[in-house]
């Protein structure tokens, strides 16, 4: 990994490390066929206290893990920077299945990609009873 591919990673990891330092807030979420690799990332801005996420932006890949990918994250900073994002807010873990219930599979029904999360619950990532 370059210097500068380092170097941003950083930089992106210092933002999420501030905390909650005012509004425009941005927030991150990881998503993945399996709870160990993020085939998919989220980025909303938050305007304000209440305010509608918007704009938002998504980056996908079928190899790489998201968050390790130094184009995304070079990409990711482009965005908080020209959206004038303050803080920076990103979910402990793959939050669920990269595709979205209603659009790619059917409403109340598993992924038929995914089986991973199947009967799983997306925040904990633990099976349901």
């Amino acid at each position: 990994m370059s210097f500068k591919n380092r170097w941003q990673r950083e930089k992106l990891k210092k933002r999420i490390n501030k905390g909650f330092r005012g509004y425009p807030a941005a927030t991150m979420a990881c998503y993945g066929p399996t709870d160990e690799r993020a085939s998919k990332l989220v980025v909303a801005i938050i305007q304000y206290d209440g305010a509608e996420p918007e704009p938002m932006k998504k980056w996908d890949s079928d190899s790489l893990d998201v968050r390790t990918d130094p184009e995304i994250c070079a990409d990711v900073l482009q965005f908080l920077e020209s959206h004038g994002a303050k803080s920076v807010v990103i979910a402990d873990r793959i939050m669920g299945c990269p595709h979205e219930e209603g659009i790619d599979y059917p409403t109340g029904e598993s992924c038929p990609q995914c089986p991973f999360w199947a009967g799983r619950d997306r925040f904990t990532g633990n099976l349901l009873q």
